[in-house]
């Protein structure tokens, strides 16, 4: 049975595979290489990836991500789409679904937005309450390091409080650009952002996301 993780993974693979290996994306540093690289080595050597947050396993995540680098792009690519070996915890439905369907949204996000003739996705409203759902879930992870008060509203008036604190800055928009805002993509997310004027400017400028 399909599900929003496995369609974002082929939605990412197919605007990996449009854009070409050289071409820009929102990951700071990353062309979409570097992307599809990241994505596989995530995916698929759990002994490496930990380094993006153990400290100690960061030399190897570095070192198995160049060697990922170096495969030709064409293998990268049917590597995400063909989705998690049979013996990776991603292969388990319910965790796929749990610990993908935003990852592979905002990096595909990170593909089409950072081409110069990018055009707005539509989001069905389905998939905006999923995407909500996991938002109210996480933003307080996301939303730690904001220098001020963070509230993140929906169009309907639906409110989550990324970050306690004062002055507050209200950050209006659909879950699906909410989410690209807080995952650190502040400039590429179409949202409206209210507040003293100051605040609003630190908050713009502030390392979001995990």
């Amino acid at each position: 049975m399909s599900t929003h993780a496995k369609r974002e993974r082929l939605l990412l693979a197919d605007l990996l595979e449009s854009a070409g290996p050289d071409a820009p994306t929102l990951c700071e540093g990353w062309n979409a290489r570097d992307l599809a690289a990241h994505v596989v080595v995530r995916e698929r050597r759990p002994d490496a990836a930990g380094g993006q947050l153990i400290g100690p396993l960061r030399n190897r995540l570095e070192r198995v991500q160049g060697e990922y680098v170096a495969k030709p792009y064409e293998e990268l690519i049917q590597l995400i789409r063909t989705g998690p070996p049979r013996m990776s915890p991603f292969g388990i439905k319910q965790l796929d679904e749990a610990a993908n369907t935003v990852e592979y949204y905002v990096h595909a996000e990170d593909v089409r937005r950072a081409q110069p003739d990018w055009t707005p996705r539509e989001v069905d409203k389905v998939f905006s309450n999923v995407l909500w759902a996991r938002l109210e879930k996480g933003a307080r992870m996301m939303g730690r390091k904001a220098p001020v008060g963070l509230v993140l509203r929906r169009p309907d008036g639906q409110t989550a409080v990324a970050h306690r604190g004062s002055p507050v800055v209200t950050v209006t928009g659909e879950p699906s650009e909410l989410l690209l805002y807080v995952f650190g993509r502040q400039d590429a997310a179409r949202v409206d952002v209210e507040g003293d004027k100051e605040a609003v400017d630190q908050v713009q400028r502030a390392k979001l996301g995990m």
